[in-house]
């Protein structure tokens, strides 16, 4: 096994080591140390990558001195390496991008607390990308859920502690039935390491055993990641909680958490039940319902919405549904859509929220669309930003989110029944976006008569924004060898 196969190990090790170290330090101090930190993991993660994409292959990498099936195991391919990457480089930019903001709304006795959270977040995010045992992923659901909600209610206000209850009670259904889910299959199967579990789980089926039980574990584990990741019905807790965090808790928690969960799933269907086999079972018919409602419903919300961060908010309930429609048309290209649209979208939304921080900013921290007016000529990256960010969820050609959406349709192709709802959905959801988007882009650059007083951006800021800008306009253009890359690990997968 070559030493870059330690690599997987080494971010989920040194993230929750520096958790400990940044808790003994003061703010300034937290803040360096989980710049180098998160730095560090997008080293790893990046070269990783590199060999994945030069050697591409399946590596399962045995923690301890004990096998299946009572061992705990890392498995990676090239899917993993390429979200992990995303993630690191994501939490940095949202990190730089949101300094100012962050040691603004936090008090100076709390932001080394706040650190500490970002650090066992990433490192939970981490595990949920690479774990190959299931009751571990449910340990790192649990860690990912605490910690989301600390940085939620960082802000400590009371909008923030009330967003924060809402979130927890929410995220401990989803962890309760992902829990009751492991107890069942683990009951069947004997198994809890994914690929084991996945050959107990073939000899099962075609012996026509547990053929109830099963359908009940599959749709537990569908329902338990569809209310962590804020699909429609599940959504109600997301808005309140992105829209009143400080910006960086905002960018991380849209852009990177309910990502992690729905990484899990796809994970659960391809290497623990099978693509083929969970089809049959038909409960990718209800996440398909679910999705399509998603689409519609978050886009009429966020054009109800007159806060620019709660109107972002409820477009990422629209944005899950995209995922999830890709995931539920139950064919491979539809996976491979669902995995391009959680890179697109984990690259575009942070930027969005970090781009309304930086309107509100030089509008007086208001993010009311009323007192946003003129705002794009006050702050003017922060409003190139935004409509960089608002036409790739619109999906105009040229912008990233047009690839993803591009490969849905494709997908859709091959499924016969769900293919002109697919499509009928992406259209008006598209439309549907077209109106929020648009209407906010020009609101901020509606010119009023007060003069216009040029907001000064902190240097991180400018660092963190352009990075996540040029980003966006290279994966609208490029996007083929993303792809290719998700292609190949969904293989391996």
């Amino acid at each position: 096994m070559p030493f870059i196969a330690n690599f997987p190990f080494f971010c989920i090790l040194i993230t929750m080591f520096g958790g400990i170290v940044t808790a003994i330090v003061n703010g300034k101090w937290a803040y360096r140390i989980n710049t180098f930190v998160v730095s560090a993991t997008l080293v790893l993660n990046g070269s990783l990558l590199l060999f994945m994409v030069k050697n591409p292959q399946a590596i399962t990498y045995m923690m301890g001195h004990y096998p299946a099936p009572w061992g705990n195991e890392i498995r990676f391919g090239p899917l993993e390496a390429l979200m992990a990457t995303v993630f690191s480089f994501v939490t940095l930019s949202a990190l730089v991008c949101g300094k100012t903001e962050i040691f603004d709304d936090v008090k100076p006795k709390n932001l080394h607390y706040f650190y500490i959270m970002i650090n066992l977040l990433l490192s939970s995010l981490f595990a949920l990308i690479y774990t190959n045992d299931l009751f571990t992923a449910y340990v790192f659901v649990e860690i990912n859920t605490i910690s989301a909600c600390a940085i939620v209610m960082a802000k400590e206000s009371g909008k923030t502690l009330a967003a924060t209850m809402r979130y927890l009670i929410m995220s401990s259904l989803g962890s309760g039935l992902f829990m009751l889910s492991i107890v069942l299959i683990y009951g069947i199967t004997g198994q809890l390491l994914m690929v084991p579990m996945h050959d107990e789980i073939a000899a099962i089926v075609s012996s026509g055993m547990f053929r109830i039980p099963l359908t009940v574990v599959i749709g537990l584990v569908c329902v338990a990641m569809a209310i962590k990741s804020a699909l429609f019905p599940f959504h109600t807790w997301l808005s309140h909680a992105h829209g009143s965090a400080t910006t960086a808790s905002s960018a991380i928690l849209s852009g990177l958490v309910l990502k992690g969960y729905i990484i899990l799933l796809i994970k659960f269907i391809v290497r623990v039940i099978g693509l083929e086999t969970i089809v049959s079972f038909k409960v990718l018919n209800i996440l398909f319902v679910f999705a399509v409602c998603a689409m519609i419903i978050g886009s009429l919300d966020a054009i109800k919405e007159t806060h620019i961060k709660r109107m972002i908010a409820f477009s990422s309930v629209a944005q899950m549904g995209y995922i999830y429609i890709g995931i539920s048309l139950g064919n491979y290209w539809g996976l491979v859509a669902a995995c391009l649209h959680i890179i697109i979208h984990a690259l575009t939304k942070p930027m969005l929220f970090s781009a309304a921080g930086g309107l509100a900013c030089a509008s007086g921290h208001k993010k009311n669309f009323d007192d946003l007016k003129g705002a794009a000529y006050r702050n003017p990256l922060a409003a190139f930003a935004f409509v960089i960010g608002s036409l790739s969820m619109i999906g105009i050609p040229f912008f990233a989110g047009f690839a993803s959406k591009y490969f849905i349709s494709m997908a859709a192709m091959e499924t016969g029944a769900k293919m002109w709802i697919t499509l009928g959905a992406l259209a008006v959801s598209t439309v549907l976006n077209a109106i929020y988007y648009i209407s906010a882009i020009k609101v901020i650059f509606t010119r009023t008569d007060a003069p216009v007083v040029k907001h000064k951006n902190s240097a991180s800021y400018v660092v963190g924004m352009s990075m996540l800008i040029i980003t966006n306009i290279l994966l609208g253009l490029f996007y083929q060898p993303v792809v290719n890359i998700i292609v190949k690990g969904i293989e391996l997968l």
